[in-house]
């Protein structure tokens, strides 16, 4: 997609964080000396259910000032829409939000001149379905997550992909992951590391009772069909850790590529390499 005008900019702001918000207040003025409107300041915690309509206008631009949950967030907002977004980063780890503050404007000068290069990040649309009816449905960035309390008993979850049975997962929950969410959740249940741009999804079970459980990678195009076997209270699906609903036996919930991937403005200066031994320590 070529690069349009940028005539209008949405700002996603971390909530009650006074450095983003007084670099907020900065670019609003910067802004406005470029003649460039204001469509929105919105708080990253503004929307607290998943639906799809955005609150980030008519904007040509989404500034993210935050950490990675207020990315999550804002990717959220952002809907079925293919803005881009450029992440600056106000949080402790920003490996979503990659640029620093004092780039920020820079940033904002190259982006004017069509300067610019976008990293398409896969997103996932989930759909939890009860007895035959969809009940609730959301998109992510990172991951779709099926898990139990900490005192709840072992949970069996059957999968499917594109209608063909996989296996039943007996553990303490099941991790259906993006490239991007490969690095979150995914990796601290054992899962691994798969590059940005991959045309794949990982699924990874959490503490399996059996140790031939493994992660597997499979194609982002497949249809996948999670269903919980087991009558267990305390098992919630959670989307992107950021919305949660509980669950019942039977319950299944469909997971697949959503039409439209998270478009990132990514800094000239550093490579997804960097970004895991600078962020994640990789390797160290």
């Amino acid at each position: 997609m070529e690069p349009k005008d940028i005539n209008a900019v949405s700002v996603v702001v971390k909530p009650n964080d006074p450095g983003a918000n007084a670099t907020a207040d900065e670019l609003a003025s910067w802004l406005a000396s470029r003649g460039i409107s204001l469509a929105g300041r919105i708080p990253a915690d503004a929307v607290t259910t998943d639906d799809e309509a955005s609150l980030l206008g008519t904007a040509d631009l989404v500034v993210v000032l935050g950490g990675d949950g207020t990315m999550i967030a804002a990717a959220r907002m952002i809907g079925d829409s293919t803005v881009p977004v450029i992440g600056v980063n106000h949080g402790s780890l920003g490996y979503l939000t990659e640029f620093r503050i004092e780039e920020l404007f820079a940033a904002l000068e190259s982006i004017l001149a069509g300067d610019y290069a976008l990293d398409e990040r896969v997103m996932l649309r989930a759909d939890l379905i009860r007895r035959g009816e969809k009940i609730a449905t959301g998109r992510v960035l990172n991951d779709v997550v099926i898990n139990k309390a900490a005192l709840a008993r072992i949970i069996e979850i059957e999968v499917r992909l594109d209608g063909l049975f996989v296996n039943q997962f007996r553990a303490d929950g099941l991790i259906t992951a993006t490239p991007t969410g490969s690095t979150a959740y995914n990796l601290s249940a054992g899962g691994p590391i798969i590059y940005p741009s991959m045309n794949a999804i990982v699924l990874t079970p959490i503490c399996p009772f059996t140790l031939t459980n493994r992660p597997i990678v499979v194609p982002d195009d497949a249809r996948i069909e999670l269903t919980l076997e087991s009558e267990n209270e305390g098992v919630v699906l959670s989307l992107d850790g950021q919305t949660g609903y509980p669950l019942r036996a039977g319950d299944r919930v469909e997971v697949r590529k959503s039409e439209t991937p998270l478009r990132l403005i990514q800094p000239g200066n550093r490579n997804y390499f960097d970004v895991l031994r600078d962020k994640l320590r990789w390797g160290r």
